[in-house]
C-alpha cells in the first residue's frame, strides 16, 4: 500500500499527523521558508513521544541548496546528533554552482548518515540534470526522492515523476508540493510508491491583543497571527482514500466506494 508521509512543523502537528493515522512524518521548522532543520528541544520530544518513523530535515537556511564550507559543517554535526538520537532517518540535500549534485559532499554526509534511511528534498527540483542526478543519487545509496517532477507542483510534473519511477532500481519517487486529497488519485492510478502532504489548515492565534503595525517577519503581507499545523481530518480522509483505492483494484469501485469518495472529497488539504 502506498506510503503517506506527512510534513510536521513541531511537536503538536507531530502528534495529531500520527494519532490521525501518517505512516511516517518529516519534521522541520519554518514552514514559510520551504522548511528548515528543528531545533534540539523539538527533535528530543518528538523522538520521546511519536512511535512512527520520523524524519527531521536538515537544511541550515532557505533559499538556494549550494552551501558554504561553514553551512555544511553545520549540517554534518545535526546530521550525526540526528543519527545519535535514533531517528530512523533523515531528510537533506546539496547542489553544485552548476545545478548538478555535489557528490563529494553527498557522499560524506552518506558517511555521516550511516544506518539511517536518507531523503534527498526537493534541491532535485531545483537540478539542471534530473535524470543524471537520480542514478548519481543510486548509486550514492540515497532511499528516496522528495520530489515535484522539476515543476511547480507535483501534478504538473507527474510525467516526469512517473518516468523516473517506471526505473524502479533506484531511490523511491516520492511526490511532493502540492499533493492533497483532492488530486491524490493521480497520484495512486500512477503508481507512485509515496506520497508527501503538509495536509494543513491555517489556524488562528491565541492572542487576545493583537498589535497593529508591528512585524515579526520580512514578508509584510504574512499574517503572523495564524499559523501553519496539521488538519487530522485530512491525514485520516487521505490514508482512507488509500485504502479504498487499494481494495478498489483490481476490482471496479462499487456505489458505496463511490459515495465514500464524494463524503471524503469535502475535505482540503495542501
Amino acid at each position: 500500500m502506498p506510503t503517506l508521509e506527512i510534513c510536521c512543523y513541531g511537536l503538536d502537528c507531530a502528534l495529531s499527523a500520527a494519532q490521525a493515522g501518517a505512516d511516517r512524518l518529516e519534521l522541520c521548522a519554518a514552514p514559510q521558508e520551504g522548511g528548515l532543520t528543528t531545533s534540539l528541544g523539538t527533535l528530543r520530544e518528538v523522538r520521546s513521544r511519536i512511535h512512527i518513523p520520523v524524519h527531521p530535515i536538515v537544511r541550515p537556511r532557505s533559499g538556494d541548496f549550494c552551501y558554504s564550507d561553514n553551512e555544511f559543517k553545520i549540517m554534518l554535526s545535526d546530521i550525526a546528533q540526528i543519527r545519535d538520537m535514533g531517528f530512523p532517518g533523515v531528510v537533506t540535500g546539496i547542489l553544485c554552482p552548476e545545478g548538478l549534485l555535489d557528490k563529494a559532499r553527498m557522499q560524506k554526509i552518506m558517511t555521516v548518515a550511516k544506518g539511517m534511511a536518507v531523503t534527498f528534498h526537493r534541491a532535485f527540483d531545483l537540478c539542471s540534470n534530473p535524470h543524471r542526478t537520480y542514478h548519481e543519487l543510486a548509486d550514492l545509496g540515497v532511499a528516496r526522492i522528495l520530489t515535484s517532477g522539476q515543476q511547480q507542483s507535483a501534478e504538473a510534473g507527474l510525467p516526469l515523476l512517473q518516468e523516473l519511477n517506471a526505473i524502479g532500481t533506484g531511490p523511491i519517487i516520492m511526490a511532493g508540493a502540492g499533493v492533497r486529497l483532492s488530486n491524490l488519485p493521480k497520484f495512486l492510478e500512477a503508481g507512485i510508491k509515496e506520497v508527501h502532504s503538509s495536509a494543513s489548515r491555517q489556524v488562528p492565534s491565541a492572542m487576545n491583543y493583537c498589535k497593529a503595525g508591528v512585524s515579526m517577519c520580512s514578508d509584510k503581507v504574512a499574517d503572523e497571527y495564524l499559523r501553519t499545523e496539521v488538519d487530522p481530518t485530512v491525514v485520516e480522509a487521505m490514508q482512507t482514500l488509500i485504502r479504498l483505492q487499494r481494495d478498489a483494484q483490481p476490482t471496479i469501485l462499487t456505489e458505496h466506494h463511490f459515495g465514500h469518495l464524494d463524503h471524503l472529497s469535502g475535505f482540503t488539504s495542501n
